[in-house]
């Protein structure tokens, strides 16, 4: 029984029937947050979300059977186990949030799409040199933010009078989000060579620092690819010199029957 439900969970038809319940859930919750679907279909949509839990609930109960403890060592299988489990929790009294974390089914897209699996897993190879560019970041806003409000605290108090404002101001300024209307011209107007500030800045962060950032992450998710391209590599080299080893077995085998018949 064991090996027959492992058979049938690892079939494409099983995934691609996980991926349309998935994508069928995403639906129903989106429509739930409209006032006119509810209206016109609200009971079908709750009942349709109970039916897709409780079809959840029933594959990941399969997997646990099929694959008993090494269910809980793959790290995407404990991913779908919590997301299930937080769905199943009741969303009432202190746990009504729960109910707008329901969307989560959704990210189970993430464990079932390899192409999905290997940008998390570049994005997470890329977190360790993505901290060291986070310090470095933060020791520029810091910089700029001392240097902003000393320069731009007294007459513009709203952006610059602290430092926790001045960092949210460079913040937007390196966003490029209405920094030259909304910020830098108003404090030109006051500080005609304040251009001189936000120019480098800009220069620094925007064009500069966060380019690191993709680079770091198109570097982990190539090293990501290449890993995998090297694993199906060996797979295909181990699987033909299984078969070279299998025909080898053969001729000798048929060879032995050709000197056995010869000699009666």
């Amino acid at each position: 029984m064991r090996e027959r439900i492992t058979r049938l969970i690892a079939t494409p038809a099983w995934e691609i029937g996980v991926i349309a319940i998935i994508t069928l859930n995403a639906v129903t919750l989106g429509l739930e947050t409209s006032t006119t679907a509810m209206n016109a279909m609200g009971p079908l949509l709750l009942a349709l979300d109970s039916v897709i839990l409780v079809l959840f609930t029933l594959e990941i109960l399969l997997r646990i059977y099929a694959r008993r403890l090494a269910f809980f060592k793959d790290p995407w299988s404990l991913f779908d186990f919590i997301i299930v489990a937080i769905a199943l929790v009741p969303a009432s009294g202190p746990f009504s949030v729960l109910r707008a974390l329901r969307i989560l089914r959704v990210l189970r897209l993430i464990s079932i799409l390899p192409s999905l699996r290997r940008v998390i897993g570049g994005l997470i190879a890329a977190l360790p040199g993505m901290g060291s560019i986070v310090v470095l970041l933060a020791l520029v806003f810091y910089v700029f933010a001392v240097m902003a409000t000393k320069l731009y605290g007294e007459a513009f108090p709203e952006w610059f009078g602290t430092i926790a404002r001045s960092v949210y101001t460079l913040f937007q300024v390196m966003t490029l989000e209405s920094w030259s209307m909304g910020i830098v011209r108003p404090v030109m107007e006051v500080y005609p060579n304040a251009w001189l500030f936000f120019v480098p800045f800009i220069l620094c962060t925007s064009f500069t620092v966060l380019n690191l950032f993709i680079g770091i992450i198109v570097s982990a998710m190539q090293e990501e690819h290449e890993a995998e391209a090297e694993s199906s590599r060996q797979a295909m080299q181990d699987e033909a010199e299984l078969i070279l080893a299998e025909v080898r077995a053969l001729r000798q085998e048929v060879a032995e029957l050709r000197r056995s018949g010869l000699k009666s």
